[in-house]
Formats: C-alpha cells, sequence, structure tokens
C-alpha cells in the first residue's frame, strides 16, 4: 500500500499530517507528503498521476471555507472516477463537516487512540466484548502496566439516574474501576432497614435498599470498555456487604477500615474495640474468598490533622494486618494534598517513606499495588482551578509509579460528580498520565527529599517500638487491644478526634516547611517523635 499526504486550501498545519504520515510507516505503508496548501485541482492531478491507495488530508481553518473545498474535491473525485480511499484530520468543527459529506474513510480529531486509526487505515470492525478486558484487578493491571488504571466513585441520590449515569461512564471507556457510593442510611442499615430514617435518603449517595438494586447495576456496566465494579464497604455487617458484593458485581476489592467505621469517626455507633476485631475478621474473610484489599486508614489519620509519622505509621500497621490475615493482592491509597498546605516536594518525601516501610512486608505471597489520589479538601470550588489542581496532583503523584488513579471528580468540593464530571476528570487524567510516561524528571537525588523520608522513617520506627511494647502477646501489632491502647494512650492521635471517644486530640500540629510537624502548644516549636512519646509518660 502506498499513500500521498497534503494539507489542503490555504493550511500550513502539518503537525496533524506528519503525525498521520508517521503511523502509515510504522505499519509498513509507503508515503509521500506532496506539501502544505495544495489546491484541490493539482491535487487531483497528483492523485491521477500517482494512483496512491490511501490520500490523507488536512485543513485546520475555517469550517465555512473547508465545505467549499469539500464540495469541489467531492465532484472532481466521481467525475474523474478515482478509488482512492480518503482520510481527513481536522479541527472538530471541519471534522463535522467532513463526516457530513461521505468522502472519507476515516476522519480524525486528534483525539482518537492509534489503535483506533490504524483499525480505520484497514478497515478493521473490531468490536470488543466482555472477553477482551480481565474482569480481575490484578489481571487488568498486569495487562495495561505502566499505564494505570482509572478508578473514579460515582454515586447520585437517584438509583435510576446513577443505574443510566453508570451506563454512560462505561460507553465512554475513560474509566476502568467505577466505585458505587452508596448512601449512609445504605452503609449503615442495609441489613437492618426497620429503623430508617427517610430524612436522610440519599445522603451521600446511591440510595441501595436491595441486592437487586447493585444486579442493575452491574448489568448497565457491561458495555464499552466492561469497567471493573467495586463499592464503598459499609459501616456495619461489613461480612454480610461483602459477600453481597461478591455476588452482585464481582467486587474489584474491598476496602475495609482498621480503626475507623466506629465511635471514632462517628459513622457507625461501634465502640472502637468491637470495630477493629469486625473489621479485622472483615479483611480475613476477603482474603479467604480471594478479593483484594484497600486498608485506607493512613489517610484518615491525615484527614484529622495527624503529623506524617502518625499518617505513616498507621499504613505500616494496616498494611501488616493484611498481610498476617492473609491478603495476597493489598490496594495501598496514597491520597496526595493532605493537608492541602504542604508542599509537593514533602509530600513526595512522605509518600516514599511509606512505600519504603510497606514495602518491606511485600513477598511472594503478599503483592502491594499503589494507588494515588488527590485530596478532595485541595481542591478549590472554581471549576476552572480545580481542574488544574487535579492534573498536579496527579503529576506529582506519577512519581510512586502507580498501578491505579482514583480520580476524584473537579466538582467533588462542590457538588456531587455527574457523568459528564467522571468522564472529564478521567480524561484529564489520561492526559497527564500520557505525558508523564515519556519520562519525568528525576528526584532521586533530591537532597531535601531523600532527607525527609529518612526522618520520617527515623520516627515511624521510635512509633512503631513503643506501640509493640504495649501488647503483651506474640504479635502485638495485630492484638486489638495493643490498637486499641495506642489510640487511648495518644500514640495514634490527630487535633480533630477532640470528642470522639478513645480519641484524645491533644496532639497540636502545624504545616512548618511544607511539612505536618507535632508542635508544643505554648511555644511553638516542634516536637520529636521521640519526645512527643516520652511525654505520654505511657
Amino acid at each position: 500500500m502506498n499513500a500521498i499526504l497534503a494539507t489542503i486550501g490555504n493550511c500550513i498545519h502539518v503537525q496533524g499530517i506528519k503525525n498521520f504520515e508517521n503511523l502509515l510507516n510504522k505499519n509498513g505503508i509507503g508515503t509521500e507528503f506532496i506539501g502544505v496548501c495544495i489546491d484541490i485541482d493539482k491535487l487531483i492531478k497528483i492523485i491521477l498521476d500517482k494512483k496512491p491507495d490511501i490520500v490523507g488530508l488536512s485543513y485546520r481553518l475555517e469550517p465555512e471555507n473547508a465545505l467549499l473545498l469539500f464540495t469541489k474535491l467531492n465532484n472532481s473525485i466521481r467525475e474523474n472516477h478515482i478509488d482512492s480511499k480518503f482520510f481527513f484530520g481536522g479541527t472538530p468543527a471541519v471534522c463535522e463537516l467532513a463526516e457530513k459529506t461521505g468522502l472519507f474513510t476515516g476522519v480524525f480529531r486528534g483525539t482518537e487512540s492509534e489503535d483506533e486509526i490504524v483499525d480505520k487505515i484497514f478497515q478493521r470492525k473490531k468490536k470488543l466484548t466482555a472477553i477482551d478486558y480481565p474482569n480481575t484487578l490484578y489481571e487488568r493491571i498486569e495487562k495495561y502496566y505502566p499505564i494505570p488504571l482509572i478508578r473514579h466513585h460515582f454515586g447520585l441520590p437517584s438509583l435510576e439516574k446513577t443505574i443510566k449515569g453508570v451506563e454512560e461512564i462505561a460507553k465512554s471507556c475513560y474509566v476502568d474501576i467505577i466505585s458505587i457510593g452508596p448512601d449512609q442510611i445504605a452503609q449503615e442499615c442495609f441489613f437492618n432497614q426497620d429503623n430508617i430514617c427517610n430524612e436522610f435518603e440519599g445522603g451521600g449517595g446511591v440510595p441501595l435498599r436491595k441486592k437487586e438494586d447493585l444486579e442493575t447495576i452491574y448489568t448497565s456496566s457491561r458495555i464499552g470498555n466492561f469497567p471493573l465494579l467495586r463499592c464503598y464497604a459499609g459501616t456495619n455487617d461489613l461480612i454480610e456487604w461483602g459477600n453481597m458484593l461478591k455476588d452482585t458485581i464481582n467486587n474489584a476489592w474491598g476496602a475495609i477500615p482498621l480503626f475507623w467505621y466506629s465511635e471514632l469517626d462517628g459513622r457507625s455507633k461501634r465502640n472502637l474495640m468491637n470495630a477493629i476485631i469486625e473489621n479485622q475478621r472483615a479483611i480475613k474473610w476477603h482474603a479467604e474468598n480471594e478479593i483484594p484489599i484497600e486498608i485506607n486508614d493512613s489517610h484518615q489519620w491525615a484527614l484529622r490533622k495527624t503529623t506524617d509519622p502518625i499518617e505513616v505509621v498507621s499504613a505500616y500497621i494496616a498494611t501488616y494486618n493484611a498481610k498476617k490475615l492473609g491478603v495476597k493482592y493489598y490496594i495501598q491509597q496514597f491520597m496526595m494534598n493532605v493537608l492541602p498546605e504542604i508542599s509537593p516536594e514533602m509530600d513526595i518525601a512522605k509518600m516514599l517513606a511509606k512505600l519504603e516501610l510497606i514495602s518491606e512486608l511485600s513477598d511472594d505471597t503478599f503483592t502491594i499495588l499503589r494507588m494515588i489520589r488527590t485530596g478532595l479538601a485541595s481542591l478549590s470550588v472554581d471549576e476552572d482551578i480545580a481542574k488544574g489542581e487535579l492534573a498536579s496532583s496527579i503529576t506529582i503523584g506519577m512519581y510512586l509509579l502507580p498501578h491505579i488513579i482514583h480520580v476524584v471528580g473537579y466538582s467533588e468540593a462542590y457538588n456531587v460528580a455527574t457523568p459528564k464530571v467522571v468522564i472529564e476528570s478521567s480524561k484529564i487524567a489520561k492526559g497527564v498520565v500520557k505525558n508523564c510516561l515519556k519520562g519525568l524528571p528525576a528526584i532521586g537525588e533530591n537532597k531535601k527529599i531523600i532527607k525527609r523520608k529518612e526522618e520520617i522513617i527515623k520516627d515511624v520506627r521510635v512509633l512503631l517500638e513503643t506501640i509493640n511494647s504495649l501488647g503483651d502477646n506474640i504479635d502485638p501489632l495485630t492484638d486489638p487491644n495493643t490498637l486499641y491502647m495506642a489510640v487511648k494512650t495518644g500514640l495514634l492521635d490527630a487535633e480533630n478526634l477532640k470528642g470522639f471517644n478513645p480519641g484524645k486530640g491533644d496532639i497540636k500540629t502545624a504545616i512548618i516547611d511544607g511539612t505536618v510537624q507535632c508542635i508544643d502548644e505554648n511555644s511553638g516549636k516542634i516536637i520529636s517523635e521521640k519526645e512527643r512519646v516520652a511525654r505520654l509518660n505511657i
């Protein structure tokens, strides 16, 4: 096969047509670029002389002029009985006109993937089905990595709108994992609906009230790129929730806290000791049923204004529990920008400390999957600014080489994410990934990052040693009583735990040089973790 390529009319823009030429060459098609601003009469003469299989044209100026060019081209092709296949690339407005002419075998706006363009060139009609998309998390990661999977939260206050929205998102093919967000009633009372207060119907997500609701949502997602589905966990009856999600939506992974969904955060009435015990049982149940697990405790501590070392130690404890409870695939979520005032450099230092410590637990039986996420509180209520903040956060997170990007919709600082917002935000993420995979500037020699990472690791080891000393059994970090006492004594503490039993909320923090530090309430001076622990008089 051979092709001739040109820009037509008075268009001098060649980048698009040259990209098309490179793609043709990659696929074994010989090309000749015949020039820019080629008028239609000259183009027809060259086509008649060279008899190419493919003619690639581009025009990126005014749609009105393009229409005149297309009309003349159409008439000339018919008069001269030309049977070459014509392809066109241009601006969306011009492409819309090009499609209406019926002249072109393929019209490209610049949003298509290489595979989509090549399929058009060779006229391959490929209808992807469920078999083309792995239906387990690890298999899908293996297929696409180093391109991370895109995950997005979705759940509207209307079940019907949620079902339609899931279908729309799946059709877009921009989201690999849809996380269904149930409302608070579903999370707390799904298996005990006798005392539901209808005043809170749909609060915080989709009002799931029966198993069939989830089955219908799953059915609506079996289209497009057949996304994996998962669902936020219940705050009560966690094993019952896990079983139902396994049966209805083939839950991609479970997200079970260790300390939370308890009296400690007010999202459940369970006392902390019972919550830890039940949460561990739920994690073990998921492990026994070969369902990957995420324990997202660390950013819950961070969101309540804890220090960097406490955030990191909570990640280690969570990961340690997952491994000891038999989890095979473990998802570690790295929520960036928490608190929003921290610096990107120090954010990376904290996350690298977290990754280095939990990676000590990785082996042939325990695989850690990295997921990055933008901190919700870091996004502006101004949509345009929020889009920039979202892209910036993902760029920094890409230094962690994530397997999954948990995209936060740019509107979520002030409004629930609609299907439109979910798709647009996911496209922003994909644009960031495309550029980052070309190569990010190295940070391995950044002395500030290395120094802060080592400081955090040192503090974490002090804290781990002290928590271990609370227990009198062989494995303190999995002992519910030890974990409970770590909170009760203030070893694990956060400013915003004041008033949430048994949390202390006595710690005082401040952003200093882009890091979250423990400070003396009176002097404002930084207190090392060793000194903070000593002051607790445990």
